[in-house]
């Protein structure tokens, strides 16, 4: 009678509740994306702190990108670890 329709997400409980419901529902998807985008990240990051020799606001800029690539990674490694922990599909 209540079937779960393909609009429906499933229950999340805890810290899974602040991922918004389109990335729960495509939990892989979004994290190969995510880690794709970390990628992107640290290769800017490189980029910047080689084009600019060095210098301190190039420095300043490499570990901001590099920042934000560690924590794609760590997102991505966190969804990763959902799909894992989730009990398989009846």
């Amino acid at each position: 009678m209540n079937a779960q329709d393909d609009n429906t997400a499933p229950s999340r409980s805890g810290m899974r509740r602040i991922i918004p419901a389109l990335e729960f529902r495509h939990l892989r998807t979004f994290a190969r994306v995510r880690i794709a985008v970390g990628a992107v990240l640290v290769g800017l990051g490189v980029t910047t702190l080689v084009a600019g020799s060095f210098e301190a606001v190039a420095i300043a800029w490499a570990a901001l990108w590099l920042v934000l690539a560690v924590l794609q990674f760590l997102v991505g490694y966190w969804y990763l670890a959902i799909i894992r922990s989730a009990r398989p599909r009846t």
